[in-house]
Order: C-alpha cells, then sequence, then structure tokens
C-alpha cells in the first residue's frame, strides 16, 4: 500500500500516540514506587522505569549473625518495587494507547 492510500487521520493518530508514549516514558523516570518486605524492614524504590533509586534498612533488620535474612529481605523488597513500577507502567501506557498492546515499548 503506497502513502498516498494512507488515512491522514489514523497518521496523525500514530504520531499523536507516539510523541505520548515518547512523553509517558520521560515522565516514568521521575515517579518512584515502593516495594516493602519484612514487614517495612526493607523498603526499596524503584522509578517508574523499574530502575531501582533507593534501599532504606531499619536498624532492627540488622543482625549480624543473620546477614542473609536481611539479604533476603533486600532481594523481596526490590522485586516488590519492580512489580509496582511494571503495573503502574502498564496503566499509565493503557491510557496513551487506548488499551492497545504494544509490545516492546518499555
Amino acid at each position: 500500500m503506497s502513502k498516498d492510500k494512507l488515512n491522514p487521520q489514523l497518521f496523525q493518530q500514530a504520531q499523536s500516540m507516539q510523541r505520548n508514549l515518547l512523553k509517558l516514558r520521560e515522565e516514568m523516570k521521575e515517579r518512584v514506587v515502593e516495594g516493602a518486605a519484612g514487614g517495612g524492614l526493607v523498603t526499596a524504590f524503584a522509578n517508574g522505569n523499574g530502575e531501582l533509586v533507593k534501599i532504606t534498612v531499619k536498624p532492627e533488620a540488622v543482625d549480624p549473625t543473620d546477614v542473609a535474612m536481611l539479604e533476603d529481605l533486600i532481594v523481596a523488597a526490590v522485586q516488590k518495587a519492580q512489580e509496582e513500577a511494571q503495573a503502574m507502567q502498564q496503566a499509565e501506557m493503557s491510557k496513551v494507547t487506548g488499551g492497545m498492546s504494544l509490545p516492546g515499548l518499555f
């Protein structure tokens, strides 16, 4: 199909969606979600792109005789933060795409 026969309105909608997706990607860098483990002993913070930006550890989580537990709490908190980031990403993406699934954009 030649470009002459493409629907100009459809092309404009696609361009608008692309601009909105790029804007969303930038906004997601600034939005932060958190995931906690061990009843809040360890909290991980990730931006909307799933990048880890901060970890907090309450002093009572630090037991020199059980470092493995602290390591497990950190991993669990990071996983929860990343899951929250992914859920936020999908919700925001759905708003921009009108519910269309466009794999590989984030």
